[in-house]
């Protein structure tokens, strides 16, 4: 699968483009669309040269398709586009070994049709730097939802 224009559309509603490096609620230097580190695995630090929107877009689309990858690769049970784009979204946001390593992958793997569980999962990662944010908060509620929206739009 590859992530739909919607679960784009969700990626680029929280991580808004920044050209110039900076340090985002979590304290981790950034650049771009949310991005740690570059194409060839770099980290990103506050001394970087700042990036054109194209140079951006080209990153964005390159960690995008490693993401991709490893929610392809982690993922065993059959999941819906909505349900792949959520889960890229919040894979994007948190790291493909945090995401390896969740009780939601556990849980999506053990039964994707769980969703109550899946939710909760979800909405547990809220933090950044020990702190509940607001931002977090927000996406994560957005993230749980759309993992549920087909299913929602089919039963109506």
């Amino acid at each position: 699968m590859v992530t739909s224009n919607k679960g784009k559309a969700l990626i680029h509603k929280y991580e808004q483009f920044r050209n110039h490096p900076y340090l985002c609620p979590a304290g981790v230097p950034t650049i771009g669309w949310g991005n740690t580190r570059y194409s060839d695995g770099s980290r990103v630090t506050l001394d970087d040269a700042p990036l054109t929107r194209r140079e951006g877009d080209v990153l964005f689309s390159l960690i995008l398709k490693r993401v991709e990858e490893k929610v392809s690769k982690y993922v065993w049970s059959c999941i819906n586009q909505d349900q792949f784009d959520a889960l890229v979204s919040f894979t994007y946001n948190v790291g493909a070994g945090n995401f390896k390593n969740s009780t939601l992958l556990k849980k999506v793997n053990a039964d994707p049709t769980d969703i109550e569980e899946i939710q909760k999962q979800f909405k547990r990662w809220n933090k950044g730097g020990g702190v509940v944010l607001k931002g977090l908060k927000k996406r994560r509620n957005e993230e749980a939802y759309l993992y549920n929206s087909e299913k929602i739009w089919k039963s109506t």
